[in-house]
């Protein structure tokens, strides 16, 4: 499954990744890197902080790195067509 980022920074979760999730409009959802790398989405519950409770998440880190990440992600995300 793959996704656009929009100029705005936006993206669309897919159906199947919502239903999965059971997310809904107005839902508030979390982003987190894992200790590989890899970017974690969950549906965000009125008992998880912001930092979360999953404990093969890491903290993230500095500002530079993240940014360049991003950046190799939005360059995957991008060549995908």
């Amino acid at each position: 499954m793959a996704t656009r980022i929009t100029p705005r920074g936006q993206l669309t979760v897919p159906k199947q990744i919502r239903d999965t999730l059971r997310l809904e409009s107005g839902d508030a959802v979390e982003f987190a890197i894992n200790a590989t790398g890899e970017v974690v989405l969950r549906k965000r519950t009125s008992g998880t902080t912001a930092a979360g409770s999953c404990e093969q998440l890491v903290h993230p880190p500095a500002d530079a790195q993240m940014q360049r990440r991003a950046a190799e992600l939005l360059a995957l995300l991008r060549g995908l067509d």
